[in-house]
């Protein structure tokens, strides 16, 4: 897959995403996340208010129990669903969007902004920087040449290129959270990478037969 320079998402796309924290499915559910065919290089990562986490910050040992692969899944996935979201407002503000594309559309941001809130609280109560160090990778991050294509492109084009992206950010997803099922430790953070390859596997499909009928 080919590797793309990651900039910071804007604040307005970071803003939404925790704003919409307080809403939709309940996070944990999986439904939507990050996609694949790109790494990139997190430079910075936004702090966002405190969620439902897996541990007490007042009791220390219900903190050590994560690993340092647990503490990457969360720091990776947060600004990588956040990108999601924000692809996601991007295409509910367009006009002439298909209805079925607009739908789901709606299931990514609302699933996935509520695990934006849960896996910030998790690293706030394990104790952890919300923010990843440099020279980090991601898969399926969309560069911002990508971004800018979509936030331009229109109708039948915009929703083509929504679901291309969108497909490719999902793969991503799904690799970052298989290897958290192998190598993560707390249970709330391997039950939450099962579901985001569940989910988001059977998004992948949608998105391809919505796809091929555009």
């Amino acid at each position: 897959m080919k590797t793309k320079k990651f900039l910071p998402l804007a604040a307005t796309a970071i803003a939404a995403a925790v704003a919409l924290a307080g809403c939709g499915a309940p996070g944990g559910s999986g439904g939507s996340g990050g996609s694949g065919g790109s790494g990139s290089s997190v430079t910075s990562m936004p702090g966002m208010d405190h969620g439902s986490g897996s541990s007490d910050p007042s009791n220390p040992a219900a903190a050590a129990n994560h690993n340092s692969a647990d503490v990457t899944f969360a720091q990776m996935m947060i600004p990588h669903h956040t990108q999601a979201v924000e692809m996601s407002e991007m295409i509910l503000k367009k006009k002439d969007i298909p209805a079925e594309v607009r739908d789901l559309s709606t299931r990514i941001k609302d699933a996935q902004a509520p695990e934006i809130e849960k896996m910030t609280g998790w690293l706030q109560g394990w104790g952890e920087p919300t923010q990843m160090p440099t020279g980090h990778s991601m898969e399926g991050m969309m560069g911002p040449e990508e971004m800018t294509k979509l936030e331009a492109a229109q109708g039948t084009e915009a929703a083509k290129l929504f679901l291309t992206q969108m497909i490719a950010h999902h793969q991503g997803a799904v690799t970052m959270a298989t290897t958290e099922s192998k190598d993560g430790k707390d249970a709330e953070a391997l039950q939450l990478s099962k579901d985001i390859v569940s989910a988001q596997e059977a998004e992948i499909k949608e998105m391809q037969t919505l796809l091929a009928a555009l």
